[in-house]
């Protein structure tokens, strides 16, 4: 009498199907936290406060709120070096914020997930 399960890619089928269930589980999962990420919105200053970048988990950028002081004809430069600092702050964040979800959801198995949007 042969083993259930005893040939390897053979019988199991309970196991397949709770693999199946649980992939199934963490792709509900997966979507429910990327909507959740999607919401967020993440905010970073640059120049003591001078510039502030506003960005939403989609990384779009949608508010930036400056200091009037900051507004200087003269030096623009410095103006749009503080907006591309403030912006890639905030774009860290929201990628931090990313990873830590994804890596809950997998318990830190950083295989899974590769090629998924966050």
């Amino acid at each position: 009498m042969a083993k259930r399960g005893g040939f390897p890619g053979m019988g199991m089928p309970g196991n397949m199907n709770n693999l199946m269930k649980q992939a199934q589980k963490m792709q509900r999962q997966m979507e429910e936290n990327q909507k959740a990420l999607e919401e967020k919105e993440f905010t970073a200053a640059a120049g003591g406060g001078a510039v502030e970048v506003t960005i939403s988990g989609k990384r779009e950028v949608i508010k930036v709120k400056l200091q009037e002081e900051v507004v200087d004809p003269d030096d623009i430069e410095m103006l749009e070096d503080l907006i591309v600092a403030a912006t890639n702050e905030a774009l860290r964040k929201v990628e931090e914020e990313s990873t830590a979800v994804m890596s809950k959801l997998t318990g830190g198995l950083g295989g899974l997930g590769g090629g998924l949007p966050f």
